[in-house]
């Protein structure tokens, strides 16, 4: 029996991981906030756990609850779009006590197990932002970035103890609650200077010609863990890929 703890699993990208690796036999340990038991099918391989990723406290409790976890999926994340000049510096610091920080501390609370092990995955989701510049998107785009180059490091030190690192970039899937679950709203972080810059860009999000499903990504993530020779970096999503293919990444 092989375990995945994911964080953030309560809609979105996170709920997608959680079932695809349900359905393919796993026990599946989700993590979220508030625990919702009706969104993920009742099964003895399934717990639904609480977890807040910039508390230490409720880190411990759920590595401690969950026992031993074979694969890591570093999900749960916030968003925030918007002038970067008028994004208080608050805002910014949240953003990267959970996308990025979050992200560090959980990894960081399961490598002594997998250390000892010599086996385990972890699996940094970011964003297809890392891939090429986008506009209104300065501070999350800094916070995912910063997991692409600490995910980088450590797969190198990781791996003299069997352990592999890897992380999927996921493009913009419309279907999520990626619009909604952001620190700040999107009209008061676009002052009247930046209206005229704002509103194209906002029109293109409306209707992007390719997307990403939450599929996409939750086959990347399985992808990720179960590919021993696997690349470091994977795109999710049609909009990430084309990204990649016309060299906006690597």
């Amino acid at each position: 029996m092989t375990t995945v703890l994911v964080t953030g699993s309560s809609s979105g990208y996170g709920l997608a991981i959680a079932r695809h690796f349900h359905e393919r036999g796993w026990t599946v340990i989700a993590t979220m906030r508030d625990p919702v038991a009706a969104i993920l099918p009742a099964s003895e391989r399934l717990r639904i756990l609480p977890l807040d990723v910039t508390e230490p406290g409720s880190i411990a409790r759920a590595i401690e609850d969950a026992g031993p976890i074979d694969v890591l999926v570093n999900n749960a994340g916030i968003g925030v779009v918007g002038a970067f000049e008028a994004t208080p510096m608050a805002v910014v610091r949240k953003v990267f006590e959970a996308n990025t920080f979050g992200t560090m501390a959980m990894t960081q609370a399961v490598i002594p197990q997998m250390r000892e092990r010599r086996a385990g995955v972890v699996v940094n989701i970011t964003s297809s932002a890392t891939l090429a510049p986008m506009p209104l998107a300065a501070a999350y785009t800094g916070s995912k970035q910063a997991i692409e180059g600490f995910s980088g490091s450590l797969a190198h030190e990781l791996a003299a103890f069997g352990v592999r690192v890897r992380v999927v970039e996921p493009g913009y899937a419309p279907t999520t609650r990626f619009a909604r679950n952001t620190v700040v709203d999107v009209a008061d972080l676009i002052p009247a200077p930046y209206a005229d810059f704002a509103r194209p860009i906002f029109a293109g999000y409306a209707s992007p010609a390719l997307t990403t499903k939450e599929s996409d990504v939750a086959q990347a993530v399985w992808q990720a863990a179960v590919d021993p020779a696997g690349p470091l970096r994977r795109p999710a999503g049609a909009d990430a890929e084309a990204l990649v293919a016309g060299g906006g990444g690597t």
